[in-house]
């Protein structure tokens, strides 16, 4: 049976730990908090700790995963393959596309699996819009909406695009196929002067079609959806309700509306992404092959979020000129 590695129990990373722990291919924690090590031995009985990667790599294991503040991420992911070991590495894979790039070129010489934590990748829904986009069931796509906002966990270094947009992105260009032709952003800080807590993030793509991402973390209700418009109709999903419908409406060439009803194709509720992330990485290892959310889709996210920050940067700097010219 394949074991892993977790390194980091923290927010996040003790969801990893639970889970592989349950699934029984826990080798080993790596937490460099000693003080919530009595914790994880109560929670967890029998599994080994240790304090550092270099202590967690002798124990005999096939993967590690990474669930660390980002900016840790290539040093132990870069760490873990020169190991030996294949890499499962939390969103957003690096905080810079050359790291990103970096990171694919060393699982490319070492042989190693690398795959990233795009949990929207493993819920059941995203695979059915997948399958329903392929088979035309509303024509060719014109566009692709998402919103995710909410009165969130408010970051002090990383905007609200970086925190909340990575799945979203991940997703989208799962769906799409191919990389955006260009990209542009508006975004507002409301709380701290230099981080956005909402921006609005445009994408085109060569075959026509766009998408627009609304991120925000100050905002009074929760919003989690997608809406995909196309020349036959539109796919709705709720993610807070796990559900896709389908609406076979639209506009007439002479620009008469019509309707012939809609559809629920999908509804879940009892998904769990972390557990079918988890069992897909052991699959990778056992298997030898290439994740659904592999290295280069976590390479191009981070290229998005890095370019879209760049802009942002910029309309920052205008802003200033704007104020101190008046």
């Amino acid at each position: 049976m394949e074991k892993v590695i977790v390194v980091g129990a923290g927010h996040w990373g003790i969801n990893h730990v639970k889970t592989f722990y349950e699934l029984g291919a826990l080798a080993g924690v790596v937490e460099s908090n000693l003080s919530s090590h009595v914790e994880l031995l109560k929670n967890f009985p029998g599994i080994s700790l240790f304090s550092s990667l270099e202590e967690g790599l002798k124990k005999e294991a096939n993967g590690v995963v990474i669930a660390t503040p980002a900016h840790t991420h290539y040093a132990l992911a870069e760490q873990a393959m020169l190991a030996g070991k294949d890499v499962l590495v939390e969103k957003p894979m690096t905080l810079s596309y050359s790291e990103a790039e970096s990171l694919v070129e060393i699982a490319k010489k070492t042989g190693r699996i690398l795959m990233v934590g795009h949990l929207l990748l493993y819920q059941p829904a995203i695979q059915k819009i997948k399958a329903l986009l392929h088979a035309g069931a509303i024509g060719k796509v014109h566009s692709i909406h998402q919103e995710r906002m909410k009165l969130g966990r408010v970051r002090s270094v990383e905007n609200v695009l970086w925190s909340f947009g990575v799945h979203d992105i991940a997703v989208l260009l799962y769906l799409v196929g191919e990389e955006p032709s260009s990209i542009n952003i508006n975004g507002q800080c409301m709380i701290q002067p230099t981080v956005e807590d909402d921006t609005h993030l445009h994408m085109s793509f060569a075959n026509g079609m766009q998408a627009h991402l609304r991120m925000s973390w100050f905002w009074p209700l929760q919003k989690r959806s997608m809406v995909i418009t196309g020349t036959e109709g539109f796919l709705v999903y709720e993610e807070d309700k796990q559900t896709v419908t389908l609406y076979r409406k639209g506009v007439t060439s002479d620009l008469q509306n019509w309707d012939s009803g809609e559809e629920v194709v999908y509804k879940g509720g009892t998904e769990n992404p972390l557990k079918n992330e988890c069992e897909h990485f052991l699959s990778c290892i056992k298997n030898r092959t290439i994740p659904l959310s592999d290295g280069m889709n976590g390479k191009e996210v981070v290229r998005i979020l890095e370019q879209a920050s760049t802009l942002l940067a910029k309309e920052e700097r205008k802003d200033e000129q704007r104020v101190l010219q008046a």
